[in-house]
């Protein structure tokens, strides 16, 4: 089995070898090491993800798998790879899609520990000197994976932002209800702010 992966990053290191693959000349950095912590599962699947999308689409599903646990080691991922291995190695191949590997993969390291890594980063985070727009997509970014939504969702992004543009939303007229009109009308007013200051 380690010959076989040992083979598959050789290929994928060729270029040549890849041309058959939609996007193979295309510049793609590999995943770094995935060592089992909790805090880096969703850009450990998010890196493998690119990386397969643009250089190993037309592998099969075990390619794919067996190239993605490559980048598995150490920690408490050992043993979890070892497992797999020997699954692998007789025959018992799970995993229908590389989708399902990667859902296995989050469920065994990301779920509890990455929600309240994800949950805390969330309430960390502040808008200070950042654009409105930059201080959304950190705060999507954090929110993602946090099982924050609604209510409490809402009530965290007017914690981190700005006093001056919070204290006139929370004076508009028409109340906002969902998180896609706080983060809209923020924008709006955060852009008019930005264009009377620079006149």
């Amino acid at each position: 089995m380690q010959a076989q992966i040992q083979a598959l990053l050789a290929a994928v290191g060729g270029e040549a070898t890849m041309g058959t693959n939609a996007g193979s000349h295309i510049e793609v950095a590999k995943p770094a090491i995935f060592n089992g912590e909790a805090g880096r599962v969703e850009g450990f699947v998010s890196a493998c993800k690119i990386y397969i999308r643009n250089k190993l689409r037309g592998e099969t599903v075990e390619g794919q798998v067996q190239w993605a646990l490559s980048y598995v080691q150490g920690g408490s991922a050992d043993v979890w790879k070892k497992n797999l291995m020997e699954e692998l190695e007789n025959g018992k191949m799970e995993y229908e899609s590389i989708e399902e590997f990667f859902t296995s993969l989050k469920k065994e390291f990301g779920e509890g520990e990455e929600e309240s890594v994800k949950a805390a980063e969330l309430r960390k985070i502040e808008q200070g000197g950042k654009t409105m727009q930059e201080f959304i997509q950190e705060f999507k970014r954090a929110a993602r994976g946090s099982r924050y939504e609604g209510r409490p969702l809402v009530e965290e992004f007017k914690r981190g932002m700005n006093e001056g543009i919070r204290r006139k939303l929370m004076e508009a007229e028409n109340p906002l209800a969902s998180i896609e009109q706080w983060y809209k009308r923020a924008m709006a007013l955060d852009r008019n702010w930005r264009e009377s200051r620079s006149n």
